[in-house]
């Protein structure tokens, strides 16, 4: 028989907002009913409409695809049947066929087939350029079909050949394949038709918003126990299971053979709708924890094995725990190996149950029986479930309506919860990540990076910065590991930075053992810049007097500490890991005063001197003399020693004379150290712990012998009493 029609497809211009362009062709199908569905199309362009036209309801901005249509027609490559509006609003799944038609992420959307709209994922994203389509069937229907506004709309992209056949399944499998297509029940999901490209099959099916059932139970949050999965609930979401298999044992499809809580979705509305059933001929019976223990110890399908799979389900739903639960088994493959070889099933708690779970339990238990024949149908599970749910709504004496509300209102109370919770959540991680921000970054530059993306760079008239750096660090890494290097710089950097906090300061960065600190900026304070980085250079100094390495006790630390004052320009560089940077001589100087500094000394430039001398606060130095910086020539720099009426129990510094074996003298005291430590731990392997011996005794004199034998500048801090610490 043969069918003539000419149909209409609308598509939305990019640049003109609700303005559809429509074409027309003219197709020809041959069908036999009884048979299966077979069909050539032959493609006669009647030309695109410059009329425009507008679609109400669509909510689309743009329709994507009108050029390349266009060009298809011009090559003579479009064959097409469109079945209905372009613009839709249904979403569905993809099934792969070789995979076990698993529940997917939706890649077919609003709009039709092939063609999106508003940028929505779609099939066309996963297919080749339309001219190297092979074959795209999509569609069956039989002869009496009727176009209506829902129907959805088709494409078959075609070869060089004006014709081509593309139902290229065998006559059981068109058979099954337009039997799905009649099945339309509300807890079933809509089969809309197959795809086939390279050399695979897929089946597209009305997509669930809400995910499998599997999904839902395990989101414990969005679907609490309390307020939103209560026993009704629970009840009404197997009711639904039920009516499905229900009507699908009563239709020709007659067995699903896939029943589990992956192929239950929930749309939008929490009704639950059963999926992947049908297929049989393209696909083998799964051999799973759903699965019956007949169909397990000899494969196929049957109406009571779909039966036992609702139990197992139900078991699923009722406790909310994974699938198959039982603590006497975890493991799933042993699982299934004692339901093969005698009665195993997962656990029920008839002990807490109440009379209603009591009665849901025996079901269950009665669907999952050993013998298939004493399982009940789905109709006797329909209308038990049923029976049920009416004795909860009699016993709380409220409409189906009122149950509704309440529900809705529940719904409503949870997820206000929810709100709540996250956006605690999130306002806790904004916290974390302003105060991370506000370590890394100068506060007024993180504020202006919030609130206007950018940062303008600053020139400042006058600022003081800090240098300094460990004396002796390369000796002192070549004689530590790797960790205990970190673990020294750690233990520096916490008491150095402890010393910042109470400082009108501002700690730039530090590189390995360097360090740097600077006042005046991003926030100007007049000429306490040069105060503050002094008193904090003088507490710096006091600590490392008191300093001690975990890893070589005894062995002193020194650090170099240079000032200066001047103008500075400052800025944030870099985009994925912004740095606040200064920039200018003031900074290059500064380094050079360090650099050109004494261990345990302060080194501080004239322009520095200069600013103190113009405050009330009256700062104790030296004079070091002329001093040579590095592209400057020579200065007048002086040692800051401390401040009046203050005592900070500075070390004392080694004599210029003896600074130039410092390196050689750290080294050897390093080794000798690190000998002692080598006889230490050899001698307590041997001993009794706690016992000590006439050796130890010796050992401990001479230890004391070798640190007298230390050269006498290394007694370095000179402190009040019992706090001294030194070689």
């Amino acid at each position: 028989m043969c069918l003539m029609a000419k149909m209409l497809f609308y598509m939305k211009n990019r640049v003109v907002s609700s303005i559809l362009y429509s074409f027309a062709c003219i197709f020809l199908i041959s069908t036999n009913y009884n048979k299966g569905v077979n069909f050539n199309l032959t493609a006669k362009y009647g030309g695109f409409s410059t009329t425009p036209y507008q679609h109400k309801g669509c909510p689309s901005s743009t329709c994507e695809g009108v050029d390349e249509l266009k060009s298809l027609m011009e090559t003579g490559n479009l064959g097409c049947a469109v079945l209905g509006p372009t613009c839709t609003y249904a979403s569905f799944q993809i099934v792969d066929a070789e995979q076990g038609l698993k529940l997917r992420t939706p890649i077919l959307s609003a709009g039709s087939f092939g063609l999106s709209c508003d940028y929505t994922l779609n099939l066309q994203r996963l297919l080749p350029p339309a001219r190297k389509i092979s074959d795209f069937f999509i569609h069956f229907w039989k002869d009496d079909n009727k176009f209506k506004p829902d129907w959805k709309t088709a494409y078959v992209y075609k070869k060089q050949t004006n014709t081509e056949d593309y139902g290229n399944f065998s006559e059981t499998q068109r058979i099954e394949l337009n039997a799905l297509l009649h099945i339309d029940y509300y807890n079933l999901t809509k089969f809309y038709g197959t795809v086939k490209f390279d050399q695979r099959v897929f089946g597209v099916f009305e997509y669930g918003e809400r995910g499998s059932l599997r999904y839902v139970l395990n989101d414990k949050i969005s679907y609490p126990e309390e307020t939103f999965m209560d026993w009704e609930f629970k009840i009404s979401v197997m009711y639904d299971i039920a009516k499905g298999m229900s009507y699908l044992h009563a239709s020709d499809i007659q067995v699903h053979g896939r029943l589990k809580s992956t192929n239950c979705v929930v749309d939008n509305r929490m009704v639950v709708k059963i999926t992947d059933f049908g297929c049989n001929t393209f696909l083998s019976p799964d051999r799973d924890l759903w699965t019956a223990p007949e169909h397990l110890r000899k494969q196929g399908t049957s109406q009571k094995g779909d039966v036992y799979s609702f139990a197992i389900i139900a078991q699923e739903i009722v406790l909310r725990k994974c699938t198959f639960y039982t603590e006497r088994c975890s493991d799933q493959a042993e699982k299934l190996s004692r339901v093969i070889k005698s009665y195993f099933r997962p656990d029920l708690n008839f002990e807490t149950a109440s009379e209603n779970e009591a009665e849901v339990y025996m079901l269950i238990k009665s669907c999952w029986d050993e013998d298939p024949e004493k399982r009940p149908d789905f109709k006797k599970v329909e209308n038990f479930l049923g029976k049920i749910i009416s004795k909860i709504h009699n016993q709380e004496n409220e409409s189906y309506m009122d149950n509704m509300i309440r529900r809705l209102q529940m719904y409503s109370r949870n997820l206000e919860h929810l709100v709540e919770e996250r956006t605690a959540l999130y306002k806790a991680e904004r916290d974390r990540a302003d105060r991370l921000n506000f370590m890394l970054l100068p506060g007024p530059v993180v504020r202006s990076l919030k609130e206007t993306g950018v940062v303008e760079p600053e020139l400042y008239e006058e600022v003081t910065i800090y240098f300094s750096d460990i004396v002796g660090f390369t000796t002192l890494c070549q004689y530590s590991t790797p960790m205990e290097v970190v673990d020294m710089l750690n233990d520096i950097y916490g008491g150095f930075d402890s010393i910042v906090d109470h400082h009108d300061v501002y700690k730039v960065e530090t590189i390995g053992d360097a360090y740097m600190v600077a006042s005046g900026l991003p926030k100007r304070n007049g000429n306490r810049h040069a105060v503050d980085i002094c008193r904090m250079a003088l507490d710096i100094l006091a600590f490392m007097g008191t300093f001690q390495l975990r890893h070589l006790p005894g062995i002193p630390l020194w650090i170099r500490i240079g000032v200066h004052s001047g103008p500075c320009a400052a800025g944030v560089v870099g985009i994925k890991m912004p740095r606040y940077c200064l920039f200018g001589d003031t900074v290059n100087i500064a380094s050079r005063m360090e650099s050109t500094g004494h261990p345990l000394r302060i080194h501080v430039s004239q322009p520095t001197i200069d600013i103190l001398q113009r405050t009330d606060c009256r700062f104790e130095y030296e004079i070091r003399g002329e001093t040579s910086l590095k592209d400057k020539g020579t200065e007048t720099t002086y040692w800051l020693t401390g401040e009046v009426g203050e005592d900070y129990n500075l070390p004392t510094p080694p004599t210029t004379e003896n600074f130039h074996r410092l390196q050689q003298d750290l080294a050897n005291m390093i080794l000798s150290c690190l000998e002692r430590r080598c006889r230490g731990s050899v001698r307590r392997k041997k001993l009794i712990p706690c016992q000590k011996t006439q050796d130890e005794d010796k050992d401990q004199e001479s230890e004391v012998e070798s640190e007298s034998d230390h050269p006498e500048y290394l007694h370095l801090a000179t402190v009040d009493n019992t706090l001294s610490t030194f070689l």
